[in-house]
């Protein structure tokens, strides 16, 4: 019963990050930008750590090895497959300017919608991890937690800002994101309700997750990193990254099964 209350808590804290829109128009773009690096930076160790150092030995444990490896695959393949369909034109709305005047509606809300309806699928996703993980341990669903919500700052702070050049009004922008970002709890309610009758696909979920946290960090947040060309930024991003892979790793030392 601990690991379902730590679920919906964990999920509607997740949902409630949506609302950082709010905090990112007030912001100046030079600022928005140096926040978003350091939150990419954070966010690339973070998953890189949870997927690495606490969901594959814990997936191993509760699976065969084999069958790991190969849902690894299976959910690396499923979050490309994200990207590159469902999220073809989402990836090029978070290029756009947050601060940018509204757009030509009658061309912009198709891509909106489509921005939603990927984020509405992904959010889904998390929910559905982030409830498959308490159940293991509780250092393993506050990891994979954290994890989640410092991989959808930035992309709430995108998400928002489409929202409003796509013709929105701040307000029902704000309710949308929020709205879209609830599937949280509904990815992580189906997988209590599920997951209860089928112990064991809490360890396929879990090595699936692992793949899709291998591929959001290696195929979408380090390459955001090596575009900056600055030495002594790349450092900066360099350290972050670095202490957002201890932080997972200390979780595991901090809660201890």
């Amino acid at each position: 019963m601990s690991s379902v209350f730590y679920t919906v808590m964990a999920c509607l804290i997740t949902s409630l990050f949506s609302l950082i829109g709010i905090f990112t128009l007030s912001l100046k773009e030079n600022l928005l930008h140096r926040v978003l690096l350091i939150l990419v930076a954070f966010s690339a160790g973070s998953i890189l750590g949870a997927a690495c150092l606490d969901l594959l030995p814990r997936a191993i444990e509760l699976v065969e090895e084999p069958v790991v490896y190969i849902y690894i695959v299976i959910g690396f393949i499923l979050f490309f497959f994200l990207e590159r369909f469902i999220y073809w034109y989402h990836g090029h709305g978070h290029e756009t300017e947050i601060s940018a005047p509204i757009g030509d509606q009658g061309v912009t809300k198709s891509f909106v919608y489509l921005n939603l309806l990927g984020d509405a699928i992904h959010n889904f996703i998390d929910g559905m991890v982030i409830a498959a993980s308490f159940p293991i341990g509780f250092s393993v669903g506050l990891a994979v937690t954290i994890a989640v919500i410092f991989h959808e700052l930035p992309q709430e702070m995108g998400d928002y800002g489409i929202l409003i050049y796509g013709g929105f009004k701040r307000w029902s922008a704000l309710f949308l994101n929020f709205f879209v970002a609830l599937n949280v709890v509904l990815g992580g309610i189906f997988a209590v309700l599920t997951l209860e009758t089928a112990e064991a696909s809490s360890g396929l979920l879990i090595a699936f997750a692992t793949g899709g946290f291998i591929f959001l960090a290696s195929s979408e947040l380090l390459p955001e990193l090596r575009k900056e060309k600055n030495f002594n930024k790349s450092v900066i991003q360099f350290f972050i990254f670095v202490l957002g892979v201890t932080l997972i790793w200390l979780l595991g030392i901090i809660f201890p099964e």
